[in-house]
């Protein structure tokens, strides 16, 4: 029997994009956005560029926010950042259906993610450069799927409704633990505890002990709906990174 090829992190996306959506959800839930899908080259070149080879740390989130991923296929996607500081703008085009009040313009937006400026501005500030940063670190996220109710209101992962909830976690534990599988870090760090959760529940799903091969934990997620991360979350998230022993002073 021949060896097995290793899939690429932009094989394992394409992959993952092709069977979460296959997953119907019921109400509230009626806009459902895969960038992974409409986005896929901005993505694709962020994989490529930066998801291959080794990594030390990943950091893994919950689901694209309107103004980041949903423009541009990549996490915690501020369109500034993605222009100015990872040197990336592919084209996009759109959901096939979308809410008024929630467009893709792609790298026409002029809206900022402040969950992304937040976390990449700590990563410019720290690292100088991108290519710096992911030597040794990637960003994903766990459910790459956004969700919005009829009035176009975000939904998140943790409040679909059961069934809908399962057979997602079933796809997304199955694609974060490949991912993990592939980059091997040392350390898998949740943006957020619903992420730290996930990251558990997805190492505990493997059938073997390697659960026990990674240093898990989550820092403050920078949303601004987050009260706490409204204060200095820079400084909040880099000394719970050095506590878990993933940055040195």
């Amino acid at each position: 029997m021949g060896k097995k090829t290793l899939l690429s992190l932009t094989d394992l996306s394409k992959r993952f994009s092709e069977e979460i959506g296959q997953i119907h959800f019921s109400s509230p839930v009626r806009y459902v956005y895969n960038p992974l899908d409409y986005a896929w080259k901005p993505h694709a070149e962020y994989t490529g560029r930066f998801g291959s080879g080794k990594k030390k740390v990943l950091f893994v989130g919950m689901n694209p926010g309107p103004w980041g991923m949903v423009q541009n296929g990549i996490p915690f996607g501020d369109i500034y950042f993605v222009k100015e500081w990872f040197k990336i703008e592919e084209s996009v085009t759109a959901p096939a259906v979308t809410h008024p009040d929630r467009p893709v313009l792609g790298f026409n937006s002029t809206r900022s993610e402040q969950s992304g400026q937040r976390l990449w501005g700590l990563m410019r500030t720290r690292f100088l450069h991108a290519e710096t940063f992911f030597q040794d670190h990637f960003v994903t996220n766990y459910c790459p799927l956004a969700f919005f109710d009829i009035q176009g209101k975000n939904i998140t992962p943790n409040t679909l409704n059961k069934k809908d909830r399962d057979c997602l976690h079933r796809v997304c534990d199955t694609f974060l633990l490949e991912t993990i599988r592939l980059l091997m870090p040392r350390f898998v760090i949740g943006i957020g505890k619903f992420a730290e959760e996930r990251i558990h529940k997805s190492l505990l799903r493997a059938d073997s002990p390697e659960a026990m091969e990674y240093s898990t934990g989550s820092i403050l997620h920078p949303s601004p709906a987050n009260p706490a991360a409204n204060t200095d979350w820079a400084g909040k998230a880099t000394r719970q990174l050095i506590d878990l022993g993933v940055w040195e002073e």
